[in-house]
């Protein structure tokens, strides 16, 4: 026990850790006691040491298998995301390559019901072509969009639209299918439901619902669709009976590669996206969509909530032809020799005066020597592709501007709206749609368009 003065005058005792009593009056047993507990506390206190310098070494390990970690984490991220991105330019080419023979396929193929007295034999040939078409087609659009979708790419070109009117059209696009399995579709529509929308989108909705219901209904089966305003929203009902989906399915349905229970043969195809791009467009659209059934058998239904707008007159339609087809001057510019050659024909037999360019140079050199009433020009040309094509004879002073028709492969919305940006009046995606084509050269805005080009 150790002595200190307090401060006033008297001792007080406090006990020195390791202290030592005096050594003139220990015996030696003591001395030995004394050393060795001296030795235990210098080893308790390097032992002490010893730990915190590994604790230490612990914590610089953790720090840095921390940092690695962070590292490894955003060069995982970065290899993800540039993955992604290959993955996405890879099936924008893929489907650019694929629909550049779909274009005149599809084109011969229309070419044929224009035929002098189609024997039935050629009118069923027609249709079979004219099916796979669309389903190539669809099987291009849905994978393309699932892979926008996931990668936060896409987005919509809305306008206020009569929903009824889309609804009707796209009933129209599956009605070949319908009536190859004798399948019955049954309307119950309003007169009007206006929706804030992009048309385009929402007919790829409603098309897939409707394939989605005819491929799991049986031949000779029943289709329903209805639509009500409910509280200031569009429902739109897509029913059948058809074999249905128990809860396993149902709640999985929507979710991407995904698919209802398929026989062993595949025959109606398909890759599992359909539905999964359905409830994505819907609801960048802000509306809901849901899937229900009573069980196997027992059919499905399928339900899309749409937010209705106000009637305010600006409703967007689609051209139509005018009531006498007008006959046009026309600059064909495609470098594909197939696709050039079926669509030249098929504007020479509606009666349509077309000349024909295989490169983008030829094609502004001829735009610039002739006046054109309407251009239909490839994007993806020789020489100079068609965004550059339209700049520059925009530019040309004195030139007669013709109304300008983009074509192309890729269907994203960034090439739409660079193409109109440019200076075309419409974007169509490959394979063209016949008739919707022959129905935008003969309609009224084209003809509104030369009128007002022509010189006063």
């Amino acid at each position: 026990m150790a002595m200190h003065d307090s401060g006033d005058g008297s001792l007080s005792s406090m006990p020195t850790v390791g202290a030592m009593p005096a050594l003139d009056c220990a015996d030696p047993a003591t001395l030995r006691a004394m050393l060795a507990q001296q030795a235990g506390e210098v080893a308790s206190l390097r032992a002490a040491g010893l730990v915190q310098a590994a604790l230490g070494d612990e914590l610089r390990e953790a720090n840095g298998n921390l940092v690695l970690a962070t590292l490894d984490a955003r060069t995982l991220r970065d290899a993800a995301e540039g993955a992604q991105r290959r993955q996405n330019e890879f099936l924008a080419m893929l489907a650019h390559e694929l629909r550049n023979p779909l274009a005149p396929i599809s084109l011969a193929n229309a070419m044929l019901l224009r035929l002098p007295e189609p024997s039935t034999e050629l009118l069923n040939l027609h249709a079979i072509i004219h099916r796979q078409v669309l389903h190539l087609t669809r099987l291009l659009d849905d994978l393309l969009d699932a892979a926008r979708i996931s990668s936060g790419k896409i987005s919509l070109l809305r306008s206020p639209m009569p929903l009824v009117d889309l609804l009707r059209r796209s009933v129209q696009t599956v009605q070949v299918r319908l009536q190859e399995r004798h399948q019955q579709i049954q309307l119950d529509l309003p007169q009007e439901l206006i929706v804030d929308g992009d048309p385009v989108r929402l007919a790829q909705v409603f098309s897939n619902l409707l394939v989605n219901a005819s491929k799991y209904t049986g031949d000779h089966g029943l289709i329903r669709v209805a639509a009500r305003a409910h509280e200031g929203c569009a429902v739109v009902t897509v029913s059948d009976n058809g074999v249905g989906m128990d809860a396993p399915v149902l709640a999985s349905v929507f979710d991407l590669f995904t698919q209802g229970p398929r026989a062993l043969a595949r025959a109606e195809g398909g890759l599992g996206v359909g539905l999964n791009v359905v409830r994505n467009i819907v609801e960048l659209h802000g509306g809901t969509v849901a899937g229900s059934s009573d069980g196997l058998g027992l059919g499905s239904v399928f339900t899309v909530v749409l937010p209705l707008v106000a009637d305010d007159g600006a409703v967007t339609v689609l051209p139509r032809a005018s009531a006498v087809p007008a006959r046009r001057r026309i600059l064909l510019v495609e470098d594909n020799l197939d696709a050039n050659e079926t669509l030249g024909r098929l504007l020479l037999g509606e009666g349509h005066l077309v000349t024909s360019a295989y490169d983008g140079v030829a094609g502004l050199a001829l735009a610039r020597a002739r006046a054109f009433d309407v251009l239909i020009c490839d994007i993806g040309l020789p020489g100079l592709d068609g965004y550059q094509l339209i700049t520059q004879l925009r530019k040309t002073a004195g030139a007669h501007i013709p109304f300008a028709i983009a074509i192309s492969g890729y269907g994203q919305v960034e090439d739409r709206m660079r193409a109109i940006a440019a200076g075309f009046g419409q974007y169509l995606v490959k394979p063209l749609d016949a008739d919707a084509l022959l129905a935008l050269v003969a309609s009224s805005a084209v003809s509104r368009f030369i009128a007002a080009a022509r010189p006063h």
